[in-house]
């Protein structure tokens, strides 16, 4: 039955992110061959090749955009250049900085590369100056002048004995540097356009350099002139020489001469036969159709970069699209493909049986299908326009997708290699087709929503097409003119039995799908409707809208049944999520909520977008929940409810148990490990307990002092926060001064100080322990009052028979005043009240104060005595050989009565002395005893 039993959803976390590293410009690999350097904005990312993780991020404090940057050929230095006009060299597997300077060019560094010794670094500025540093000695070694515009190419050549610096700039000409002299020894023309790389061969005596003007040179550095010019027909922007020591058949080399690869605005890697000038192998993309480019769009697939991999016999591309594509050589197998930035990602799907991948729509004409466990990523060609959604079938090996080429396609993966393949494909649509949904059921047909207000119903093919087959084409079985404005969000019922659609129109229908007869139309939403869902158990429909809101429907009659407003924009997405019971939705202001239904209740929160969240979906094991946004982020999150409910019970019994220790220690009075286990569950009060437990003690300062001493740095730090707590209270404020007492006297400012939050502590210390001290003062100043009574005292009156001289009498108040139990009544008097209202202000609230006041004692004096033998109402008592008994006063407003008996023993001779002294003195001793009994504490 407990397994059986629902648990409602309170929490997910993020599991992982695929977020953008690369946005453009430079990309190095390590000589070791395990790190991709790129830059992204202010930072330069390092992406580990075998996991597809970014494990370090260089950033700029300045936050200006690094236009430059180079790795040392020993993978020890960075250097970064940006437009603050500063050079930057990293540690960069520590990532810190270990020095900037200032680049004396007066504008950005474009280029940069480091010479084969790793010591001497060249730098090209768009100034037309190239300067050359050594980055051991830190200083500036060469300032070469003569280049005309941005120095966007600088190279050494390997043979650092030749001491040469090659560059390039926007007069196409390749300068050839010689650093003895820092003069220019020859311009090698040959381009007439921008010259994009170069290559050297083996020897040092071949240069191969490319350029956007469609053609490569072979030069000969010996003569410095022009061996052969080989026409590629496409703008190159990357050249590699291959190696002489494979065997590279399979790419069509055959003869020992240089080849070399090339990489253009083609896409595509072909093979060159420097001697014969002839293409010799032109590698093959698959499932690429022609796109849609208008005149000066720069085509997505095309190759900005191609770098060499020689130690594992492998090249690297990188596409306009920002995609990093690693072959191995010399099939020219994609290895590994890592997506740099994904633009706005407009839908996310778990993709395989147990969701091992996603498959992802961006605002691009390809499907990317992303690997979770390495981030690798398989990109799919064949829309030719952006697509809109995606659908997956229930066993989660096929699925739909849909875009603004008016078609859509049918894809399959293969279980065991994890290669996707478009197996159908159809068209009918006139406009773009913004929503698709699959059966639930059987794989059996597909609907399709589009921006031309029509919905289609489509069969699948029977039987379908093995992977790598020709698609086939699919027609639709039945058309309906469904909304007046775009169709938004079509979704299939649990059983394939019934249709609804979402629309711009603001209303949601729902259709039959044996006939696309209309059953029903849900109105009640101000704006657009983005998206609808059908319940997995309930028969109910949920909507979400532009106006904020989520509507949940009834199809039996059609009635609102409850609304959800959290959303600050439009609610773009929803999912149904604990067996139809609660609700997670993501809107335009970038939030992801979970609702429960039954409650009405927004139950959490989730904020890790910056941008609007367009796709949601959830895992076919109600367990893990994706998100994509604007942001070109991918998020990853899992459900950790059950996590935190597990860690929640085991805590609270850790703390049971930890109580119960506490207890044992406190009878056994083992006060250090009772004090470290209240401070470890971190609880004041506790704490409080045990220092009141040692101060009880006979030696409870001595005991105190030694406890707090032997505590940890951090534990004494806690035990300092947890006084600054007591000291604001009346009660606990002698315990917290005590604390105080032994951590001021025997820690230095100094140690106290590494304390966290130690100023802010002392601070609040400070107007607390004031007020107590002023307290304490009004107590001191009023005691002396009573002292004053005592000694200036006179006994007046008297009986003839008894001769007592002044001198004689003994005005010491020890043996006149005694303790009365019996409270005194002060409600009625003007003074007692001004004492009282003096007191209340001490303490923190009436409460505390009537406590306070239930526990002193109450001194009285007495007002009448006798000494004849007879025993009024009263206490008779004798003290210092003098007898005091206390009676009710006739003027009990006015005046108290002290009768005091002779030293002498003779009974004859005794005298009735009065001391007529006004009742607010009986008031006033009361008081103060209070005020004495506390000093004596303090």
């Amino acid at each position: 039955m407990a397994g059986n039993t629902l648990l409602f959803k309170s929490n997910y976390a993020v599991s992982s992110k695929i977020e953008p590293f690369y946005k453009g410009g430079k990309v190095q690999i390590s000589h070791d061959e395990q790190y991709i350097f790129c830059t992204c904005g202010p930072k330069v990312n390092i992406l580990q090749i075998d996991t597809g993780k970014i494990i370090q991020s260089i950033e700029q404090d300045d936050q200006e955009d690094i236009t430059s940057f180079s790795l040392s050929p020993d993978d020890e230095v960075l250097v970064t250049a940006s437009r603050a006009l500063l050079l930057k060299q990293w540690d960069w597997k520590q990532e810190k900085c270990a020095r900037s300077w200032r680049a004396i060019h007066n504008v950005p560094v474009a280029s940069m590369t480091f010479d084969c010794t790793s010591t001497l670094l060249a730098t090209g500025g768009c100034d037309g100056t190239i300067k050359l540093w050594d980055v051991v000695k830190q200083y500036c070694t060469h300032n070469l002048k003569g280049s005309s515009g941005v120095v966007h190419l600088v190279e050494f050549h390997p043979d650092i004995s030749r001491l040469q610096l090659f560059s390039s700039s926007v007069d196409c000409g390749i300068r050839i540097w010689d650093l003895r002299t820092s003069k220019c020894i020859c311009v090698l023309e040959s381009h007439y356009s921008a010259v994009t790389a170069l290559a050297f061969s083996p020897d040092g005596q071949t240069l191969i350099s490319s350029g956007r003007d469609k053609i490569c040179s072979v030069w000969d550095l010996k003569k410095k002139a022009v061996k052969r010019t080989v026409p590629v027909y496409e703008a190159v922007e990357g050249v590699v020489l291959l190696p002489g020591t494979s065997d590279y058949s399979q790419m069509g080399v055959k003869g020992e001469g240089l080849h070399f690869v090339t990489a253009g605005s083609k896409g595509v890697l072909r093979v060159w036969d420097s001697s014969s000038a002839r293409c010799v192998f032109t590698q093959v993309l698959p499932d690429a159709p022609a796109l849609k480019i208008e005149e000066g769009d720069l085509d997505p697939r095309s190759l900005m970069h191609l770098l060499p991999m020689p130690r594992s016999n492998r090249l690297a591309t990188v596409t306009a699209e920002h995609n990093i594509l690693i072959y191995q050589m010399p099939a020219l197998t994609v290895q590994q493909q890592f997506v740099g930035y994904n633009d706005d990602v407009l839908d996310v799907k778990f993709l395989g049986k147990d969701d091992t991948h996603i498959v992802v729509a961006t605002n691009s004409s390809q499907l990317k299908v992303f690997e979770l466990a390495t981030n690798s990523c398989q990109i799919l060609y064949g829309h030719t326009d952006t697509i809109l959604s995606i659908d997956v079938f229930r066993k989660g090996s096929m699925f739909a997708s849909c875009a603004k080429d008016n078609s859509l396609r049918l894809w399959k993966m293969d279980l065991k290699s994890g290669h996707v393949r478009c197996v159908a494909q159809g068209s009918g649509h006139s406009n773009a087709v913004g929503s698709v949904a699959c059966s639930r059921l059987k794989k059996a047909f597909l609907v399709s929503g589009s921006q031309d207000c029509t919905i289609k119903v489509w069969d699948l093919p029977d039987p379908l097409p093995d992977v790598g087959c020709e698609p086939v084409l699919m027609t639709a079985r039945l058309t309906e003119k469904a909304h007046d404005k775009d169709v938004n969000s079509v979704t299939i019922s649990p059983n394939d039995k019934l249709l609804a659609s979402g629309s711009q129109d603001r209303t949601a229908k729902l259709w039959s799908l044996a006939d696309m007869s209309l059953l029903g139309v849900f109105r009640g939403h101000s704006r657009g409707v983005w998206c609808v869902q059908f319940s997995p158990v309930d028969q109910v429909l949920a909507t979400a809208s532009a106006d904020g809101s989520i509507k949940i429907w009834s199809i039996q009659d059609f009635s609102c049944l409850k609304t959800f407003e959290g959303h600050d924009a439009s609610v773009l997405k929803i999912i149904f999520v604990s067996r139809g019971t609660q609700l997670v939705s993501s809107g335009s202001d970038g939030l992801v909520k979970l609702w429960t239904i039954k409650t009405n209740e927004c139950v959490k929160t989730f904020d890790a977008h910056q941008d609007k969240v367009w796709a949601l979906h959830g895992g076919s094991k109600d367990d893990l929940m994706v998100t994509g946004s604007a942001d070109s982020t991918i998020t990853l999150w899992k459900d950790v409810t059950e996590v935190e409910l597990a860690e929640e019970q085991a805590k609270q019994e850790d703390q049971v148990l930890k109580q119960q220790e506490l207890s044992n220690l406190l009878h056994e009075k083992k006060y250090l490990k009772a004090l470290g286990i209240a401070i470890s569950l971190d609880q004041p009060h506790t704490a409080l307990r045990v220092i009141r437990e040692i101060r009880q003690q006979e030696d409870g300062i001595q005991e105190l002092e030694k406890t707090l001493l032997k505590l940890r740095q951090d534990q004494k730090a806690s035990v300092l926060r947890y006084s600054v707590v007591w000291n604001t209270n009346s009660r606990s404020c002698l315990d917290a001064q005590a604390v105080l007492q032994v951590l001021l006297t025997h820690l230095s400012p100094e140690e106290i100080l590494q304390y966290q939050g130690t100023r802010t502590h002392l601070e609040g210390l400070i107007p607390y322990t004031e007020r107590h001290m002023q307290r304490i003062s009004r107590l001191l100043q009023a005691s002396m009052f009573l002292d004053y009574m005592w000694q200036k005292m006179r006994i007046t009156g008297g009986i003839d028979s008894v001769n007592l001289d002044d001198d004689e009498m003994d005005t010491s108040p020890q043996s006149i005043f005694i303790i009365d139990k019996q409270p005194v009544e002060m409600t009625d008097n003007p003074v007692s009240r001004h004492q009282q209202e003096d007191e209340e202000e001490d303490l923190e609230d009436s409460e505390k104060t009537e406590e306070l006041l239930d526990e002193d004692e109450s001194v009285s004096t007495s007002k009448s005595a006798r000494v004849n033998g007879m025993k009024p109402n009263g206490v008779n008592r004798v003290v210092d050989g003098g007898q005091v008994s206390s009676e009710e006063s006739e003027d009990e407003d006015d005046v108290m009565e002290i009768t005091a008996k002779s030293a002498d023993s003779d009974p004859s001779k005794t005298a009735n002395i009065s001391i007529r002294l006004p009742v607010f003195c009986k008031v006033r001793i009361e008081v103060l005893a209070f005020g004495k009994q506390e000093l004596e504490e303090l």
